[in-house]
């Protein structure tokens, strides 16, 4: 992409308001602690306190906002304190005749929060936001001691906003609810996809972040309701019994009578999810489609299916019916209370198409007429794992150390991002400092909001921040010329433009802006800064640090598209480990549940996930491609999702434990597993990969495995890869 259609298509994107569900009670709680937090300062210690403590308030409030799965006080709490400190630190050496002393820990400081990017986005945020508050709240004091109570206001509004989360809980556990039911809805739309195209993909992302959401810390477990316990863990084992079931490879045939049960089968699998998706979301009981039930417990499944679609659908009814279960909110209750389905839902002994089934006893045997119990879950609790631990913030302190040190490399885009971020705000804070438009701060603020790892979120931001601030500082103006407002006015606008930052935040970086501007203009006009001293001056300075953070992109650059080839080359030896792992279990059956298939699968998710975002930042880099046209990544993802999509096929009917061993499974794991490491050396060397010895392993192992899945499933692995090779071939 050239660098003119880059810039259209960031600045396009910067500018686009997205149509979002909104919160106003989240943000109307938000808009009260600031309310709070303003109005006790300003009439305890007068308008100067108050600015601070509103600084410090909104900030927090902000943080609370951020896609995080942590507690909502505690990020609060983060926040407030850590610009308390900063915001210290920055007027102890900035008090001094001599800039020097700020800067350099201005740089220090700023250097550090490019670098905490390592550790997610969340903590990135945070810490580019307080380096941004820092460069005006520092101005506000006028000795130490003052230094010291603005840096206690501050912490204090932050206080409030996480007090005010633990006494006004709006939807508690809902981020985690959505998480949880947008995965159930994503597979209940994956199901009925599959009615229509047998082969249909499927994006993992919902899983991978309620899988992210069901990490709690040890005081979060306490309080954990039990419907979130389990159903993800189901969930993720349904997906490839839904891609078995329908998938002609392996599954029913094209057409005929067993292609319309199926189909019976994943349109009734598909309401089933949806109403768990519902219930959890909403925290009600489960209340399923009564033709859904009767479609899952026909007895007719068994004479029309066999072999491996009649096993997916007894495991697939077995599944949902320990899906219903986990999905009902319930009290604590003694052991063997009922906790089934309500009565508009199936019988407490489950739906399934061979007859009733007890409770969270699961059907994973290889015939539909002898079910084997794999554990009971009278009570909810997890049926497929244990839960998973979040650590707190102290112990996660020394984790994003050790990921921000190992970000200390040259080509690591985060280091580059940093350095980045570092000489941008240093030279903004010099040039505002020079200019003779006063509050030079704003330049540097500007950089550091909008400047990103990545070129288009800080191409895109940089034009949303700058379009913003002009329509924000001219409404604002326009009020304050207009009106006048006192003291106590500027102070309800200011919150009033607060709520709505709050309310509009996820609808776009643009609106969310106007709303930031206007209430800069109001909460310094309350603290006694003049109109004409944050009109002018405020929009030349945010276009001045926008045009630093994005000329530095362009001298400095981090482009993911040389990359593209390290991406896919992860990917694909990723998932030649998940394929591996996945075949050896033929040659030792350990039973359908297996730690280091799960683990396999993660890492190829995960891997999946960064080639598909590396691919879409790589598209609006103005950048040529290297050795790696999208023509050719396109045909290459897709048959990396093939390669992925068969061993997934395997993995729905990994055989049972004490079943007979297939010991050229054996063989067959350990040659996909040494050919896809082969074959991405040779994708990151540019080199097309060759196959020639896993073909011929392939050839000679055909014949010794009696099962027929296992047989077609590694000619299909084989395919795949072909496909993949043909696509990383030079075209003449």
């Amino acid at each position: 992409m050239s660098w003119p259609r880059a810039l259209k298509a960031t600045a396009r994107s910067g500018l686009t308001v997205e149509r979002r569900r909104l919160e106003p009670l989240v943000a109307a709680r938000a808009a009260l602690g600031l309310a709070l937090v303003v109005g006790a300062t300003l009439a305890l210690f007068g308008p100067g306190a108050a600015v601070s403590s509103a600084f410090g308030a909104f900030q927090a409030a902000i943080a609370t906002f951020q896609r995080s799965w942590r507690p909502r006080p505690t990020l609060a709490l983060a926040s407030g304190a850590s610009l308390a400190v900063s915001t210290f630190l920055g007027y102890v050496t900035g008090a001094g005749p001599h800039p020097g002393p700020f800067l350099v820990l201005l740089a220090v400081w700023t250097f550090l929060s490019g670098l905490a990017w390592a550790a997610g986005p969340t903590i990135g945020i945070i810490a580019s936001s307080n380096v941004a508050m820092m460069l005006v709240t520092v101005t506000l004091p006028t000795s130490v001691a003052a230094a010291a109570g603005h840096a206690a206001m501050i912490a204090v509004g932050g206080l409030v906003q996480a007090a005010l989360v633990v006494l006004l809980p709006v939807r508690r556990w809902g981020a985690q609810r959505d998480a949880l039911a947008d995965a159930l809805a994503a597979e209940a739309d994956y199901a009925r996809r599959l009615r229509h195209d047998p082969t249909a993909a499927f994006d993992p992302v919902p899983l991978m972040t309620a899988r992210s959401a069901a990490a709690v810390t040890p005081r979060q477990a306490r309080r954990r309701p039990a419907e979130l316990h389990g159903a993800r863990g189901l969930a993720e084992r349904i997906r490839p019994v839904l891609a078995s079931l329908a998938d002609p490879a392996v599954g029913a045939s094209a057409e005929g009578p067993q292609r319309d049960r199926v189909r019976e089968l994943l349109a009734a699998a598909a309401a089933v999810l949806d109403a768990a998706a519902h219930a959890i979301r909403l925290g009600e009981p489960v209340d399923l489609p009564p033709g859904a039930v009767a479609a899952l417990r026909t007895p007719d499944t068994g004479a029309i299916l066999s072999g491996p679609p009649r096993r997916a659908a007894v495991r697939l009814a077995a599944l949902l019916d320990d899906v219903v279960e986990t999905a009902e909110p319930r009290t604590e209750t003694a052991p063997d209370a009922p906790t089934g389905p309500t009565p508009t839902g199936p019988t407490p002994t489950g739906p399934t198409p061979t007859g009733p089934t007890p409770t969270g006893t699961t059907h994973t045997g290889p015939t539909p007429t002898g079910p084997t119990p794999t554990g009971t879950t009278p009570t909810g609790p997890t049926p497929t794992g244990t839960t998973r631990a979040r650590p707190t913030l102290l112990r996660l302190a020394p984790v994003v150390v050790a990921r921000m040190r190992a970000e200390l490399r040259p080509d690591s885009p985060v280091f580059r991002h940093a350095v980045r971020v570092t000489a941008v705000t240093a030279v903004g804070y010099v040039l505002g400092s020079a200019l003779p438009l006063g509050h030079g701060y704003w330049a540097p603020m500007a950089s550091v909001m909008v400047m990103r790892p990545d070129f288009s979120q800080t191409y895109s931001r940089s034009v949303a921040r700058f379009g913003g601030t002009l329509v924000g500082v001219a409404l604002a103006t326009a009020v304050v010329r207009t009106a006048d407002p006192g003291v106590y006015a500027s102070a309800a606008l200011a919150v009033a433009c607060a709520f709505g930052m709050y309310l509009l935040m996820r609808t776009g970086y643009a609106a969310s802006q106007v709303c930031v501007a206007a209430y800069v203009v109001f909460l310094l006009g309350m603290g006694g800064s003049a109109w004409t001293q944050t009109v002018y001056e405020r929009v030349v300075l945010t276009l001045l640090g926008g045009v630093l953070a994005m000329l530095a992109y362009a001298v400095y650059p981090a482009w993911e598209t040389p990359r593209l080839r390290g991406r896919l080359a992860d990917w694909l030896v990723s998932d030649g480990r998940y394929a591996a792992s996945v075949v050896a279990h033929y040659a030792n059956p350990a039973g359908p549940v297996c730690a280091d298939v799960r683990e396999a699968l993660l890492d190829t998710r995960a891997a999946r996930i960064a080639w598909q975002e590396a691919l879409d930042r790589a598209t609006h880099e103005p950048v040529r491609h290297r050795g790696l046209s999208r023509a050719a990544a396109d045909d290459a993802g897709h048959a990396l999702a093939q390669f992925g999509r068969v061993a997934m096929l395997m993995e729905a009917h990994l055989p049972e434990r004490g079943a007979p061993p297939v010991p050229a499974a054996a063989t067959l794991a350990e040659a996909l597993r040494h050919a896809t490491e082969r074959g991405g050396k040779a994708v990151r060397e540019r080199r097309v990969p060759e196959w020639d010895e896993l073909r011929e392993t392939v050839a000679s192992c055909g014949p010794l495995m009696e099962d027929p899945l296992l047989r077609k499933g590694a000619g299909l692995l084989l395919d795949a890869l072909d496909d993949l090779a043909a696509a990383l071939t030079p075209r003449t």
